[in-house]
């Protein structure tokens, strides 16, 4: 998986740099030669995806955070930060591995983003 294109970028290292925001992701689902990479457009996809969930993950809890309050004192409060360690544990993950020529599929979401990379 280490290729050289043209612009000297390994497959490698742009599986790795799609997963620092979605907009590397989305540059490499669109910019030839690495939108004909099924490498990279796997680790786009999957960063797409890990983003995508990451939002409406933040956005529920944030909501429920708001309404547990006036319920529940200790409640999410105090278990959320390790949601957040899970998820950048995860992100973290997905780096290296990517960066090193692997694959680690997020369950769910790996097998979406492969579906994806292979159309």
């Amino acid at each position: 998986m280490s290729d050289t294109t043209q612009s000297g970028l390994s497959d490698n290292a742009a599986g790795g740099i799609a997963y620092i925001t979605f907009l590397p992701a989305l540059v490499f689902l669109v910019l030839p030669p690495y939108n004909t990479s099924p490498y990279v457009r796997f680790h786009s996809f999957q960063s797409l995806l890990l983003n995508i969930v990451a939002f409406v993950v933040e956005v529920v809890a944030g909501y429920v955070l708001g309404l547990s309050r006036s319920f529940i004192p200790l409640g999410l409060n105090t278990i959320w930060p390790l949601f957040d360690l899970l998820w950048l544990f995860v992100w973290v993950l997905c780096v290296i591995k990517a960066v090193n020529g692997r694959t680690f599929k997020i369950p769910v979401i790996g097998a979406l983003a492969e579906k994806l990379a292979n159309k």
